[in-house]
């Protein structure tokens, strides 16, 4: 409540142009803060409240706007301005804005960086969308291992302040290649000759330019870094990932998953700014896909016709039968692309994840059709024969859910499709098909349809 009400006493001081003061309020908030609170006016207000800003802080809650406000400040900047804040700006911010901008403000901000800034923009630019070299950021810590911890510490305190991260320092030789890491608290705790060489951890782990930017970020979080360095395929140190960055990777792997286990077409904008053609065409593929494979279902039905003619009774449990399938496969699928992407679960770990499903299976399964049995038998009486069937169908039919949703996101993995496009939706439409078949098979053979 307290946050609301100094982000409306920001908007009385606009109303009121008491500028000066709105600008020693806002300096005082935290840059998130005051870029949600510039996010929320009109766009005049919006530049008029951002140019109040002193430049640093200014740098700070830009990287934080939406793209569409980025790029309404951009337009309001003059090319001086434009200048002055891409050279203030990270460069992997700078990236990140370039790559939501349309192909005229990209020329205009190019333009107005200073030639080496262009240079080193371009060349993250040029490294494919998901790689590891798109996201790393190019302002870090170098140090030498020759270096005593004094000037270690000296070297830090005059360049620090143009890094993104300075908790973690990375020793490198005369040509740049990566020689050891070592954290500043280990610099501070030990004595001012000893040299860097000595105190550093030699055994670094590291992400490549061109590596897929989603496992070297697990492989970042397992180890629980604040950063990890990025070298080229020579070993030369080239920038650093940091832990901000690698959670807008896991945030937007996340929503591309859930966007795909909804049979859906991953978009690249956010819900409310996507053009409804656009959510549309990103659906009906996928729609249309089960749509064709549901046509399957109504071809086992219509094989059985003869079967439920006989005993109408049987159609009534069609529903709950393959819904309690697809509920189950989705249950496992859920599970395993979830081990799976948080490197819990490899390949190599098929017939025990197998097994285990088989197990979890045979235990729900007979839950399940112990309740069923008893419920139509009560229900029901004189049908013990149709409970029995329906019993059997469902265990069955559990055991074979769970097997296929644990099973085919790892079969994905190693055929290299997306694991997520196994999921929910088509392994329901797989379930559905097969609980049919042993649905009727089963009547047949107990009630002799």
């Amino acid at each position: 409540m307290e946050r609301m009400d100094r982000l409306n006493a920001f908007q009385n001081l606009l109303e009121q142009k008491e500028y000066l003061t709105l600008r020693a309020a806002m300096t005082r908030e935290n840059e998130v803060d005051i870029a949600e609170f510039i996010e929320g006016l009109s766009k005049e207000n919006a530049v008029i409240a951002f140019r109040t800003l002193p430049k640093e802080l200014a740098a700070e809650v830009f990287s934080n706007l939406s793209p569409d406000m980025q790029q309404v400040m951009v337009d309001s900047f003059t090319d001086t301005e434009l200048s002055e804040m891409v050279e203030e700006l990270f460069v992997d911010d700078v990236v990140d804005m370039l790559e939501e901008m349309p192909a005229n403000v990209v020329k205009r901000v190019l333009r107005s960086a200073r030639p080496e800034t262009r240079k080193q923009i371009n060349t993250f630019l040029n490294y494919p969308e998901n790689s590891v070299g798109s996201i790393m950021t190019a302002e870090f810590i170098d140090l030498r291992k020759d270096m005593t911890v004094r000037d270690a510490i000296q070297r830090i305190r005059r360049t620090g302040a143009d890094c993104e991260s300075i908790y973690t320092a990375y020793v490198i030789d005369e040509q740049r290649f990566l020689q050891g890491v070592i954290t500043v608290k280990e610099l501070l705790l030990a004595d001012d000759d000893v040299t860097v060489e000595t105190i550093m951890e030699p055994d670094v782990i590291t992400a490549t330019t061109l590596e897929d930017r989603e496992e070297a970020v697990q492989r970042m979080m397992r180890y629980d870094f604040l950063s990890m360095p990025v070298v080229d395929h020579e070993n030369r140190l080239v920038g650093m990932v940091t832990f901000d960055d690698g959670m807008d990777v896991l945030e937007e792997e996340a929503t591309e998953d859930f966007e795909k286990m909804a049979a859906m077409r991953p978009s690249e904008k956010p819900y409310l700014k996507t053009n409804v053609f656009i959510l549309a065409k990103n659906r009906i593929v996928w729609l249309l896909v089960l749509m064709v494979s549901g046509m399957i279902t109504g071809g086992i039905l219509g094989k059985f016709e003869a079967a439920f003619a006989a005993m109408p009774l049987l159609v009534t449990f069609i529903p709950m039968l393959t819904d309690t399938g697809g509920n189950a496969g989705s249950q496992s699928s859920t599970l395993i692309i979830r081990g799976m992407a948080v490197g819990e679960i490899a390949f190599h770990d098929f017939f025990r994840v197998l097994w285990k499903e088989l197990r979890v299976s045979l235990l729900v399964g007979i839950v399940l059709s112990a309740v069923n049995f008893v419920r139509l038998a009560i229900f029901y009486p004189g049908q013990e024969g149709i409970a029995l069937t329906v019993a059997i169908a469902l265990l069955a039919t559990v055991m074979m859910a769970k097997t296929i949703g644990g099973v085919l996101p790892m079969l994905a993995k190693v055929l290299h499709a997306d694991p997520a496009i196994m999921a929910a939706p088509l392994i329901t439409t797989i379930v559905d098909a097969c609980s049919l078949v042993i649905y009727f098979s089963v009547a047949q053979a107990l009630l002799g349809l």
